[in-house]
């Protein structure tokens, strides 16, 4: 069992092919747990949809939040503490596999949690108690060293750095790591990662804290397919009129087999994250 901390902001077709690439290609029992952070557009839609979900038993958790309820801080760093500061109420917190830091635009593929928890079984065996976050190869991950055994019998390099729209952590990482300070992150639209690699960097004692599995886990499609809304903010200093979501009707327009079938063979969208 794994818990998903599931990020969003507006993009609905995509939210929706990112979930349904969750319901169709997972093989273990998860809970999903949804921040829907300062949607702007299509505001109607998307309570439309969380409510089927949820009648689905599909989402353990929707949770809408607003600039005053986030404090005017990056809504993905305030919501990662939320969903953190929920999970250390478990009194199971400790009995999960892992859990799942994952973005709206990040597609994962068939079987893709049976690596993880394979991975992170391999992890504890060979004792590296330095890797508190394992994701994709190159996912980002600078630093690189090569393990000189297979990780869920895949290559497997451990680094630093790394982006966190598919981190698989610890169940105990916000005991060892931390939780961001929102205080510096009033007024910005990014930088949840950058926060995260210093608390990261303490926390290994400068050792590699990230382990990138050298397999296809999990697809990028932010950027080709979907404009980042963070980088629309950070660009345009928050100006939220800016703000469209001019690809979702054709992502919409495609059913998720057509979707996936174009993403999983497009070699750009395989070789740059």
């Amino acid at each position: 069992m794994y818990k998903i901390f599931l990020t969003v902001r507006n993009r609905l077709a995509l939210t929706c092919k990112c979930i349904t690439a969750l319901t169709k290609h997972s093989i273990l029992p998860h809970q999903l747990y949804v921040y829907d952070n300062l949607t702007s557009t299509k505001i109607q839609e998307h309570f439309m949809y969380w409510s089927l979900l949820y009648e689905k038993g599909l989402v353990d958790q929707i949770t809408f939040t607003t600039k005053g309820s986030t404090f005017n801080a990056f809504s993905k760093a305030v919501t990662c503490n939320m969903f953190g500061q929920q999970h250390n109420m478990d009194p199971d917190k400790n009995k999960y596999d892992f859990l799942v830091f994952l973005d709206n635009d990040i597609i994962v593929t068939p079987g893709w949690d049976r690596v993880i928890t394979e991975a992170w079984r391999d992890v504890r065996k060979a004792n590296l108690l330095n890797i508190k976050i394992i994701g994709q190869y190159p996912g980002g991950i600078k630093n690189k060293e090569n393990i000189n055994f297979k990780i869920a019998n895949k290559t497997a390099y451990s680094g630093k750095f790394g982006g966190s729209g598919f981190w698989c952590i610890k169940p105990d990482f916000f005991d060892t790591v931390g939780f961001l300070d929102l205080r510096f992150l009033v007024g910005q639209n990014k930088k949840h990662d950058q926060h995260y690699w210093s608390l990261l960097e303490k926390s290994s004692n400068g050792k590699p804290y990230i382990l990138g599995i050298d397999e296809r886990l999990a697809i990028h499609v932010g950027g080709k397919f979907s404009q980042s809304i963070c980088n629309i903010l950070t660009k345009t200093n928050g100006d939220e009129s800016k703000i469209e979501d001019t690809d979702d009707k054709r992502i919409d327009d495609m059913s998720f087999d057509e979707f996936y079938n174009l993403i999983i063979n497009d070699k750009e969208l395989l070789t740059n994250w």
